[in-house]
């Protein structure tokens, strides 16, 4: 009984580890936003039943992020998620997982070569197209349809910069907004730090603006941490950052931040598990798994409070 009891036991692990997967994440960078979308993955990853994660950051060496993909195909992983700095990585790491046969997830920042990635490579992020447009007609409102605007981008090659930007332009060419007038238009690398010194920096040389608009939240409180060193009261100003993260959302509670746009840490996070459980399985899943975005304001903060990163 006793013999028949341990071969019991021994078949149940023996059947456990034959399903068991692994999962290998690699992150650019780990920013607030970043290490929310890192978050994301490894809580939705902790509810599947057999699953391992084993999460790496480049801290922004793309060379870095190159070999840790390449660690992961040497490790034989059952697929790999990847968050990009630069789309134009993707070819390469397109390359690097195909040629191993392992499933490939891009999440949040849209590689360059989409159209042209094999059926077991997908990309989990949101459509830009929405952000930069709802949160600029946003600002357009709030102004009226007229006035002067600072324009604060992410990393000049990153996609969600180029396209967040774009929309900023597309929303000023409309007939409701063409009295926006963008003024000044520099990168600050998704940074807080990077924004305050180029908010510094405009505001030395006597920049006159009714409105920043960034990339991203980051940036956003960057700027008014610089406004408020210089004594200009927020309510003067119109400032719009995009992400909802914690300290956004804390900063419009506060009265300083008036737009905001929920990019949803945890949405991305869970559908790049469940993107990459399904390729492994070999189940059919979309080129392109879109999470949309969010218009948060002070009007409705409260309903958003609960979901903040």
């Amino acid at each position: 009984m006793k013999t028949a009891t341990l071969a019991s036991i021994a078949l149940a692990i023996s059947i456990s580890a034959a399903h068991a997967q692994t999962i290998g994440v690699s992150m650019s960078d780990l920013d607030k936003f970043r290490t929310a979308l890192l978050n994301g993955v490894v809580s939705h990853g902790q509810t599947i039943s057999g699953l391992k994660l084993v999460t790496e950051s480049a801290k922004g060496d793309n060379e870095l992020q190159k070999k840790q993909v390449q660690q992961f195909v040497a490790d034989k992983v059952d697929a790999i998620i990847v968050a990009v700095s630069d789309g134009d990585l993707g070819p390469q790491m397109t390359k690097i997982a195909a040629d191993a046969g392992i499933p490939l997830i891009y999440i949040n920042n849209v590689p360059s070569n989409l159209m042209d990635l094999p059926d077991n490579q997908v990309v989990v992020a949101s459509n830009e197209k929405e952000s930069g447009t709802l949160e600029t007609k946003q600002v357009c409102t709030l102004l009226k349809g007229k006035g002067r605007v600072v324009v604060l981008m992410g990393e000049p090659f990153h996609a969600a910069a180029r396209a967040r930007t774009q929309d900023i332009s597309d929303v000023s060419a409309t007939p409701d907004c063409k009295g926006l007038q963008i003024v000044e238009r520099q990168a600050a690398y998704w940074s807080s730090d990077y924004a305050d010194q180029q908010m510094q920096e405009w505001l030395s040389a006597g920049v006159k603006f009714d409105a920043v608009i960034a990339n991203n939240d980051e940036m956003a409180l960057g700027a008014i941490r610089a406004m408020k060193k210089n004594n200009i009261p927020m309510k003067d100003v119109v400032v719009a950052g995009v992400d909802a993260t914690d300290d956004a959302l804390a900063a419009m509670v506060a009265g300083d931040l008036d737009v905001t746009i929920l990019q949803s840490a945890v949405g991305q996070g869970a559908a790049a598990v469940d993107a990459a459980v399904k390729l492994i399985r070999k189940e059919k899943v979309p080129r392109e798994n879109n999470v949309p975005f969010e218009l948060v304001t002070p009007e409705n903060i409260a309903t958003y409070l609960p979901k903040s990163q």
